[in-house]
This record gives C-alpha cells, structure tokens and sequence, in this order.
C-alpha cells in the first residue's frame, strides 16, 4: 500500500463504520465509570482499562503501523511500556549512547535496580560487537540528535538471529517516513508529541508490534502501572494524525531545499541531513526510508554563535522537542548531549520555503 493509499484511506476510516446522523469527529468520551449491571465482560468497564476515545486514535494509528497500537501519555510512557513488558531481572538490554537520553537515565535510574544490565553502544558500529546475550536491543534511527543511522534490515535480522527482540524508536520519521516494523523490528515506539500532534499542544506516544502476546503484555502494563492517556488528549492526536500526511510532505520538502543553502553557508562547520548526496547516511536512507525526514543537524562555531542564531532568526522558536509546524531550533549540549558546543538541532516547519531561507540566512549572516 502507498503512502498516499494509506493517508486517504485513514481520512475515512471512522466514516466507514457510521450510521445515519452520527457525528463525522469522534466525540470525547469523559468517563472513569460505565453502567455495569451484572457479571462484567464484553463491555467498558474501568476508565483505566477501556476508552472509547482512546480506541478512536488507537484505529488510526493501526492503520498508519499496519499493526495493533496502544496509546500512551507520552513518548516515553510508550517506551517505558515497551521496555518493562519485555524484560525481567537478570536480562541484558542494549541502548544507543548517543540516542535519546531519557531512554538511557530510565536504564540507569531504574532497569538497573531491577536487575536489567544496561549496555551502551554509540549509533556509529552499533552492530559491530553483535547482539549475543541481549534480551532486547533498543534501537533509534535517525539518532536524535546526531542524525546517524542504523540499518534495520540488517540489524534487525541479527537481533532476531541471536534469540533478542528489537525495540525501534521511529519518532524522528513516523510510519509516513519509514516502516521498522516492515524492516524486521519486533516492535516499534514513537512520541506522538512530535510530527503526528505537530501542533506543540500535546503529549501522547504509542507502541505498536504484529506480535499478539507482547502486545497484550503492553496492555496489561498499562492498565496495571496505570500510565493513560486523557480522552481529550486522545481526540486532539485524532485531529491531527488526519493532517500529518500534509504536514510531513511539507515540512520534509523544506528540510530538502533547506540543507544544502545551509551546508554552503560559511558560518556553518557541517550540516548533517540524510539527504545530502555527502552525508555519511545518505545510501542507507535512500535504501530504508521514504522521506529524509524534517531534522537537519548544524554546527557553529561555538556556543555564543549557536544562541545567537537561534534567538536572533524570527521564524525559530528557541524550545525543546521537535515537529511542530513552526520552524524550532535548540541548541543540545545545553541538556548535556555529547555533542558541540555550538551543535544545533533544526526542526523545519511548514513555514513558506524562501521567507524561512531568507530569515535563517539573515540569522546565520548576523552571527
């Protein structure tokens, strides 16, 4: 099925099943009780267990994945949900140490105490030692922040190879930009606060696997550890994943005639985008992704140039997190990334493409 198919076709999902009069929008259901006479089962019970609302956006994104998802309060509710529904004490997980850095504290701060060995690897050789002996190997690619990838075909048979399974953080593209589930992963994650919300409005995430049995543990996890998504949140992912294919294919083609303005001008050291014909991930995005995604990495010269550029440019919005339909940048080594100091994550927007060049080369000729 083409991207296009599958965009088309999520539009009309929920319109498929109505009657005559009901409402196009699904409404919020705000209920923590249902009307429960006799012995339960088969209906809604508990509000922690069962949401209509919920069960609305979880369609979409099971059409999106081509797989059951549960949805989760954040991105790292998800992987949390996935993390903890998969190992027990005396496993061995593998995390990426230039990944996400909350997934490492979680390893850190609580997996260890729990009896799970956590073991770092940098993106770059992620494979090079193999995957003997991990119970799960937890995956991010694109890196975030350094735009580094992994071949997930190849690493994902090897995971499997080696009795693992592999957790796959496709937050930086969505199921619109690549599909780790096709590519071999056992299960993948996402933050829907990012690209699918886009609007900086929301916090939702989700966990998505063709594996039955995990997913039921995934469900139990979140039901029992009680971490669920609130109905209105839910209904406003609804809203968006309905324009995401819009947004995407917007914000990805200015990140294409962005990058290569951005790489020629002098004040910039390097650029980092898949999409470069030089970038060191350049063939294995062409091989395993649709779009190139709408990250580009910058470094500058040094700390005070990275915050002037980035407060002095009137279509950047100095925050953290990324996707968001307004052009943002954000400095990373201010979080203690391992990154330079004048490293600069660029998350293009939907911004018209030549008033935004104009205003980063204003910026960046400024520094």
């Amino acid at each position: 099925m083409t991207t296009e198919t599958k965009a088309a076709e999520l539009l009309h999902l929920r319109g498929q099943t109505l009657a005559k009069g009901d409402p196009i929008a699904p409404p919020i259901t705000l209920a923590s009780m249902y009307h429960l006479p006799g012995k339960p089962g088969g209906v809604p019970g508990y509000g922690r267990a069962e949401q209509p609302t919920w069960e609305a956006t979880e369609h979409l994104l099971s059409h999106l994945e081509e797989a059951p998802a549960l949805l989760f309060p954040s991105g790292m509710g998800a992987i949390s949900a996935a993390l903890f529904a998969t190992l027990k004490a005396g496993d061995r997980l593998l995390v990426p140490s230039d990944g996400y850095y909350n997934v490492r504290k979680l390893g850190d701060e609580f997996l260890k105490g729990l009896g799970v060995e956590v073991v770092e690897r940098p993106t770059k050789g992620f494979a090079e030692s193999g995957f003997e002996g991990f119970a799960v190997v937890f995956i991010e690619t694109p890196s975030n922040p350094g735009l580094d990838l992994i071949d997930l075909v190849a690493t994902c048979a090897a995971v499997r190879g080696a009795g693992g399974l592999t957790v796959v953080d496709n937050t930086t593209m969505t199921p619109l930009g690549q599909r780790p589930l096709d590519l071999g992963a056992d299960v993948a994650v996402a933050s829907d606060t990012k690209a699918p919300g886009g609007h900086s409005d929301n916090l939702m995430g989700h966990v998505a696997s063709r594996d039955a049995a995990l997913m039921e543990r995934v469900r139990t996890w979140r039901t029992v550890a009680g971490g669920i998504p609130g109905p209105f949140e839910a209904w406003l992912l609804h809203r968006s994943l309905e324009t995401l294919h819009l947004r995407i294919a917007a914000m990805c083609a200015n990140a294409e005639a962005l990058a290569p303005r951005l790489a020629a001008h002098p004040a910039v050291t390097t650029c980092r985008y898949p999409g470069l014909p030089d970038d060191p991930a350049h063939n294995l995005a062409a091989a395993q992704m649709a779009t190139n995604g709408f990250l580009i990495g910058l470094t500058l010269a040094d700390e005070a140039s990275a915050e002037r550029f980035i407060d002095s440019c009137p279509f950047l919005r100095p925050a953290t997190s990324f996707g968001g339909v307004h052009s943002s940048a954000e400095r990373r080594a201010r979080w203690g990334e391992a990154v330079a100091p004048g490293f600069v994550r660029l998350s293009v927007g939907t911004e018209p493409v030549e008033p935004l060049w104009a205003a980063l080369e204003e910026a960046l000729d400024g520094i």
